[in-house]
């Protein structure tokens, strides 16, 4: 992505965030009257941060980088969150750049070791573009055998929106897609360079309506914790923790566990597919990408 890319992205990201608010959410006065926009209009935003209306609209039209106090103004008058307002940022301040050609990741060993001894607790590490780097047995028993699906196909994104195993999988699998699609949004000003990142973006855009929709919303957000319910064909209904550590010595890796409260259904369950995970009934999966 160039540099004008980004004040292009800069000016739809707060497009579609200012038609989210109201004259009400922002404090000013409802006019009554029909309104030829959904949400806020320009000349309020730029009388809200204090700036022109033609200094805004410059903004919003990627004729013009704003200065730091006036993206910190914007931000505050737009009622972004911190993800929000970091990616705001991000796509201000990046600069144009000859594109970077990525190495191939390859896990992190300590993460690797971490990674063998966690025989009762699902896990898999998660590298740009949400690429699926490795995992352990349980992971594959939970979510799909991540061994069979071909390493240049191995994405997590991906395999949300292609596999119909997963709809059935995630009792809320339109939560975790929108989410999941956040997230990579917010890695995109990032990866700014990314070819294979542009890629994934335009093959589900093609493929599949929600992804296009979604992507096209410009939310943003960060990968943290949170809790989902799985509809697993073998251990039935399982509400998992999920969290996320970041490797500290590639921050582009992160280890994603999945656990449940002891003494739970749950709980009992992940031990269930564990046993199963590793008895004769299942042949044993590839747990490292080559």
């Amino acid at each position: 992505m160039t540099s004008d890319a980004h004040l292009n992205e800069l000016g739809e990201f707060l497009r579609a965030r200012r038609a989210e608010l109201s004259p009400r959410t922002v404090g000013l006065p409802e006019s009554g009257g029909p309104r030829r926009v959904s949400g806020l209009r320009r000349e309020e935003v730029a009388l809200l941060a204090a700036i022109s209306t033609d200094y805004y609209t410059r903004v919003e039209q990627g004729r013009m980088r704003p200065s730091a106090p006036v993206l910190a103004t914007i931000a505050r008058v737009l009622h972004l969150g911190d993800d929000q307002r970091d990616y705001l940022f991000e796509l201000a301040g990046k600069e144009a750049g000859r594109p970077r050609r990525r190495s191939v990741q390859k896990i992190q060993p300590q993460l690797q070791r971490l990674l063998d001894d966690l025989t009762a607790t699902p896990g898999m590490v998660l590298g740009r573009r949400d690429d699926i780097l490795a995992w352990n047995p349980l992971a594959a028993a939970l979510v799909t055998d991540f061994g069979k699906i071909p390493e240049k196909k191995r994405n997590y994104v991906r395999l949300l929106f292609t596999d119909p195993a997963m709809k059935s999988l995630y009792a809320d699998w339109e939560g975790v897609a929108r989410g999941t699609v956040a997230q990579l949004r917010r890695e995109a000003a990032r990866y700014a360079d990314d070819p294979r990142l542009t890629a994934l973006v335009g093959e589900l855009s093609v493929q599949d309506a929600h992804f296009r929709q979604w992507w096209g919303a410009h939310h943003v957000a960060a990968r943290t914790v949170g809790t989902k319910t799985l509809n697993h064909p073998v251990a039935g209904e399982l509400v998992l923790d999920w969290d996320t550590l970041t490797c500290s010595t590639d921050p582009d890796q992160q280890l994603v566990i999945w656990s449940a409260e002891p003494g739970t259904p749950s709980y009992e369950g992940l031990r269930f597919l564990s046993s199963w995970a590793t008895s004769d009934r299942r042949p044993a999966a590839p747990h490292t990408a080559g």
